[in-house]
């Protein structure tokens, strides 16, 4: 009767764990390919019921996920930093600066242009995932409530990964900011099954452009994927070109590297700073993350003059060490004659005086 009753208890334990993951997920997952289709369809990359990137590349190639299992049970402590991540306290000047980013960790940037804010990619969840319960969990806390945050002009999203479109936080934005949400096209989509009121949603498709509080927005091409259920690359993925009167920014969003930025550069650049992914790489999914290395590259292609690097030291995405990708991106910025600067999460630089580099990260990774 007893290990009858272990055996009872033991299932409910197991139903309730199960319950409590798949809570919430529904939601979640954003909108249906039919909500979708009528927004995407209607793009020219949009072909044979999906988009495409214009230089073919596989995110998973073929024959590598028996390895990739086997890397994700096996690296224990890999990509996670052996200290606990430090923490700036975020500062809001009353009004927005000339040019100015805060790292608030991964993708999610604050970044003052001629006196405007627009945030990037916020993810203010727990975890990166459909559910609450499992996924890939933060490594150090958000150094800014939602509620602390200053008023927010723009909204930008690169694609609707977890890790860079979260639900919670959108939901929160919409309702605590007067604020526009603009994104690549079908994410939209996203954002009205969430309740985002639809006069507050301009959906873009690559060099599409919107004003929005005196700034130009412009949707521009990245290499990468998107997908947040089953159905894979039915809403666009993209980076972004962020411009005012007299400053100009560019996001990089989730991408490979590809020849296509320096045309981005000779159309849109030069840029004064450039937002660029230098983490989550692997060789086993090189045409859709790029490497530090590449990351130089595209810098140097769209014309940057400060470097500063995102989708990093949040979330363990991959499998290098934690501190890896600002040492390589280091030794290539330093051989290429690079201007760049590694926030700590939470920190605020003024890309006009952006000071001595403190060396942070030097002992955590």
């Amino acid at each position: 009767m007893i290990a009858r009753g272990a055996i009872v208890a033991a299932a409910a334990a197991g139903v309730g764990w199960v319950a409590r993951a798949a809570w919430g997920t529904i939601p979640a997952l954003g909108a249906s390919r039919a909500d979708i289709e009528p927004y995407a369809s209607a793009s020219p990359r949009y072909r044979d019921n999906r988009f495409h990137n214009s230089d073919p590349g596989s995110s998973l190639p073929s024959g590598s996920q028996s390895g990739l299992a086997k890397a994700v049970l096996t690296r224990g402590s890999t990509g996670r930093p052996r200290r606990t991540i430090p923490l700036a306290t975020p500062l809001a000047p009353a009004s927005a600066g000339e040019l100015a980013v805060t790292w608030f960790g991964h993708s999610s940037a604050l970044v003052e242009i001629d006196g405007r804010r627009v945030l990037t990619d916020p993810v203010w969840s727990e975890r990166v995932s459909p559910s609450t319960v499992v996924g890939p969990a933060r490594m150090h806390p958000v150094p800014m409530a939602l509620a602390d945050l200053p008023a927010v002009d723009a909204v930008v999203i690169s694609h609707d990964h977890y890790d860079h479109l979260d639900q919670a936080t959108i939901t929160v934005l919409a309702r605590t900011q007067d604020t526009m949400f603009v994104v690549p096209v079908g994410v939209g989509a996203h954002l009205r099954r969430w309740n985002v009121p639809e006069a507050r949603i301009v959906e873009l498709d690559w060099d599409e452009s919107a004003e929005v509080a005196g700034l130009t927005l412009t949707c521009t091409e990245a290499r990468h994927f998107s997908g947040r259920a089953l159905a894979r690359d039915i809403t666009l993925w993209a980076s972004w070109v962020i411009a005012g009167p007299r400053r100009k920014v560019f996001f990089g969003g989730d991408s490979g590297y590809t020849p296509r930025f320096a045309d981005l550069g000779r159309r849109y650049g030069p840029f004064d700073v450039t937002l660029l992914p230098v983490g989550a790489y692997d060789e086993r999914w090189p045409d859709i993350h790029m490497n530090p290395e590449e990351a130089v590259r595209t810098h140097l292609d769209v014309g940057g003059a400060l470097l500063i690097p995102v989708h990093w030291g949040t979330f363990n995405l991959a499998f290098h060490p934690w501190g890896e990708p600002i040492a390589r991106l280091i030794d290539a910025a330093t051989a290429a004659g690079v201007e760049m600067s590694v926030p700590m999460v939470g920190q605020r630089v003024d890309a006009m005086r952006p000071g001595m580099q403190e060396k942070w990260w030097k002992d955590l990774g």
